[in-house]
């Protein structure tokens, strides 16, 4: 029976296959340990490319394989990486093309599919929690801000850069735009914002009753609500999923009132909002699926 396979490339490399919705066998990862945080930050494009099909090859070895999708960081349409700004090395690179060519060459020819990591894992929470036929959203909290769309729908669908400050001093995203909400609550940007604290440092002290960091958290959350009050009024009610290595910071009542504050029409109100653990199995299942069924990669509009 042919199988797909899903990769999800962002901070590291992790692939597997899949079939019926669920892993086969297990993970392969580069590198083998996550302890190089941002590992494939400042590699050059080619080898992004080169361990991405490494990772394939080794879950795909004996194996047919029908479909293969990578989930990748960035606005991507017809397998180009047209921005990624966590990635800029690959901003331009044909993607899909460049890997199905490395495939190819080894007798590995599979219908390849690019798709925004956070769509990836969107489709993944579907698929796992047999919600195919529903919208599911996804918030991914980490060093940037990923947000996933399922079903995907044309549009570039970049939620961490909705602006949700006029503030002109809030200019601390990576992609240099002003009043971002990941220019709040990404890594990065709050390592700029507090030189003398690491994120963890922040919140804690905050805990401790410290005013600054109190007024910052505040921030934080609100900064959140409001982007996903943007896509409730923009895209209806529904499920909202929150992952990420630094989802452990939501407190999920803080954010549930204040969005509650932003959506008052009555046809807009009942949505809800799970912490979900951070999972590279979710994104795998979820690129498969998206390859499988031949989901459009977000990007492809008019």
């Amino acid at each position: 029976m042919p199988h797909t396979i899903g990769v999800f490339a962002a901070e590291h490399v992790a692939a597997g296959l899949v079939a019926d919705n669920q892993l086969v066998d297990g993970i392969q990862t580069f590198p083998n340990t996550h302890s190089e945080v941002d590992s494939l930050e400042e590699m050059p494009a080619d080898e992004i490319v080169e361990r991405i099909e490494q990772q394939i090859q080794l879950v795909g070895r004996g194996h047919e394989i029908s479909a293969i999708g990578v989930g990748f960081p960035g606005i991507i349409r017809d397998g180009v990486v047209e921005e990624s700004p966590n990635l800029p090395q690959v901003k331009g690179q044909d993607l899909a093309a460049g890997l199905a060519a490395r495939l190819e060459a080894t007798g590995v020819r599979a219908r390849v599919h690019i798709l925004n990591d956070a769509d990836a894992t969107s489709a993944g929470m579907a698929a796992t929690r047999g919600q195919l036929d529903k919208l599911i959203r996804v918030w991914t909290i980490g060093s940037g801000i990923g947000f996933g769309r399922y079903p995907q729908a044309a549009g570039v669908w970049e939620g961490g850069h909705m602006i949700v400050t006029l503030d002109p001093k809030e200019q601390f995203c990576r992609c240099g735009g002003a009043g971002h909400l990941e220019g709040i609550m990404g890594e990065r940007a709050m390592r700029l914002r507090f030189m003398d604290l690491e994120p963890d440092e922040v919140f804690e002290e905050a805990r401790d009753g410290d005013a600054r960091c109190v007024a910052f958290v505040k921030l934080w959350h609100r900064a959140l609500a409001a982007a996903t009050a943007t896509s409730v009024h923009l895209d209806g009610p529904g499920k909202f999923f929150i992952t990420g290595p630094n989802s452990r910071f939501i407190q999920v009542g803080l954010l549930d009132m204040y969005l509650h504050e932003m959506v008052k029409m009555s046809p807009l109100q009942g949505s809800s909002i799970e912490v979900v653990p951070t999972s590279d199995e979710i994104a795998i299942i979820g690129a498969a699926v998206s390859a499988e069924r031949g989901t459009p990669a977000r990007g492809a509009y008019l």
